[in-house]
């Protein structure tokens, strides 16, 4: 997990520092942001200082219609030791009462000239994927007609051969050996390859390769979401696998399961296609085709259809 200090937000957006240079190291620890309009009334008991602070027109309307002795109080009472900074929203003048307060506690203040939707949002978003729940998993990623399928196996079954074998026929290479994933929202898993082996793709008895310096810019991707989880093993005579597709694996990572089916490797099969079948079969699911539902309703009927012929 990234640690992200208040100098972090103001190399990636567009704020301005007014006051408080002293804290950007500062780190801020949680996601979540704050509005202290109710704090402007003077009731700090569950004031969250701990988080990072933002303060729109509403706010800063309030505050200015105090008198100055109250306004110092509450400018003091937001800046605290461990206030990792306060955002001030639409470009908005800032008194003196707050910056004074600021310099004096080493809370820094940052000035946006975007609307206070947009900020709260644009900086939710960039915490949101820095403290993201992260994990790393053996396997390789691939982006097979829009759906991150991710290709887990024991070491030597052909994962990377078949990325190779998909990469060639048109697909993009997400990472190949480990996958970085992060959790977003409650359900997206999103992968993407460590900086050090990046674009980088290892093929026994080969060795490594540049995947974007061989098959160009458009082979690659940096990240993508996981819908698919395509996982190989060496076929086994002993074990039944599921010949229609009517049984849903899933397998769960973090706190998301994600769809998982289980690819039998022997001479003579095409996993590149059969991944890619795969994939395009997932998106016909997701827009409600099912064949093998639509196979067995089918039986089915033919079934009852004997039924009653008999009786």
């Amino acid at each position: 997990m990234d640690m992200v200090r208040t100098k972090d937000l103001l190399e990636n957006f567009t704020l301005t520092l007014v006051a408080g240079e002293d804290g950007l190291h500062r780190e801020i620890i949680t996601s979540d942001i704050s509005r202290p309009g109710i704090e402007m009334t003077g009731f700090f008991e569950y004031y969250p200082k701990e988080r990072l602070q933002l303060i729109g027109k509403t706010e800063m309307a309030y505050f200015l219609s105090l008198s100055d002795e109250q306004r110092k109080d509450r400018a003091e009472r937001l800046c605290t030791d461990i206030t990792p900074g306060i955002v001030i929203s639409r470009g908005m003048d800032i008194p003196e009462s707050m910056i004074e307060a600021a310099n004096k506690s080493g809370v820094p203040i940052l000035q946006s000239p975007r609307k206070t939707t947009r900020v709260i949002s644009r900086l939710t978003n960039y915490l949101e994927a820095k403290y993201a729940p992260s994990t790393a998993v053996h396997g390789v990623l691939v982006d097979v007609y829009g759906v991150g399928v991710l290709i887990t196996g024991q070491s030597g079954v052909g994962k990377s051969e078949t990325a190779l074998e998909l990469v060639k026929r048109g697909h993009r290479l997400v990472a190949d050996d480990s996958v970085e994933i992060r959790q977003e929202d409650y359900d997206s898993l999103i992968g993407n390859s460590p900086p050090l082996i990046e674009h980088l793709l290892e093929i026994r008895g080969l060795g490594i390769i540049n995947v974007m310096t061989l098959f160009g810019a458009g082979s690659v991707r940096n990240y993508k979401k996981i819908s698919l989880i395509m996982n190989l093993e060496l076929w086994d005579e002993k074990k039944q696998y599921d010949r229609l597709g009517l049984e849903e694996e899933t397998m769960k990572i973090m706190d998301v399961h994600v769809p998982k089916l289980i690819v039998p490797v022997r001479p003579g099969r095409n996993l590149a296609v059969i991944i890619e079948v795969a994939a395009m079969n997932f998106r016909l699911k997701r827009m409600g085709v099912n064949a093998a539902e639509e196979f067995s309703d089918r039986l089915t009927k033919m079934i009852e259809q004997e039924k009653d012929g008999l009786e």
